[in-house]
């Protein structure tokens, strides 16, 4: 497939361009500064751009089968580039005619609440990250006021470790048996696998061990 992925030079953006090429997918890298990927492949098309800019958005998602969305905000904890960047995503997508959206959110927006901890709850989202939280409630809500094919992943907190694609997905709202702790290259292996399947099509799976 012909993807284009937002945010892929994040942590987690690395392994979902890394993935997709081993996959034989044409990967278009969008980020800032594109460059930052050592990733080096002929299925691989670098593109400078900011989310925030649409005739750019417009340009990059242009003939492609399918948008990845893993905005990030790098180190700041008051950035709404998620909610902000994947407004521009939806408007682009929605002009140019590309339907497919997989866009990675965190376990604990909406009913995902209630498979959070106490620490989790009321430490991080509730008072460490509480604006990276809301960033990522807004971004959930256009997704879902968009008219497109849509699948939000949920996952639980980044851990680094390899891809073992042994883990738990779309579990209850009343699910307490998660660690709470997903690796990247994991995320990015689900991510990839709602390319071929419509399981959660319009759909919020949460993602753990």
């Amino acid at each position: 497939m012909k993807l284009v992925i937002f945010g892929a030079t994040g942590s987690v953006g690395e392994k979902v361009v890394e993935q997709a090429l081993e996959q034989g997918h044409q990967v278009t890298a969008f980020a800032r500064t594109p460059a930052k990927l050592d990733t080096q492949h002929p299925n691989l098309t670098l593109f400078q751009g900011d989310v925030a800019n649409l005739p750019s958005v417009e340009q990059a998602i242009q003939g492609q089968d399918a948008v990845v969305c893993v905005l990030g905000s790098g180190k700041s904890l008051k950035s709404t580039v998620r909610s902000e960047g994947t407004k521009q995503i939806i408007q682009a997508m929605e002009q140019t005619g590309v339907r497919r959206l997989i866009c990675q959110s965190t376990l604990g927006v909406g009913d995902s609440w209630s498979n959070l901890d106490f620490y989790w709850k009321y430490v991080m989202f509730g008072c460490i990250l509480r604006k990276v939280f809301a960033d990522h409630q807004l971004q959930e809500r256009y997704v879902k006021q968009s008219h497109l094919d849509w699948t939000i992943v949920r996952p639980s907190a980044f851990i680094d470790g390899p891809r073992t694609g042994s883990y738990r997905h779309g579990f209850s709202s009343n699910d307490k048996t998660s660690t709470l702790k997903i690796a990247r290259s994991d995320v990015a292996d689900f991510l990839l696998k709602q390319l071929t399947t419509d399981t959660y099509l319009g759909k919020t799976p949460g993602l753990s061990y």
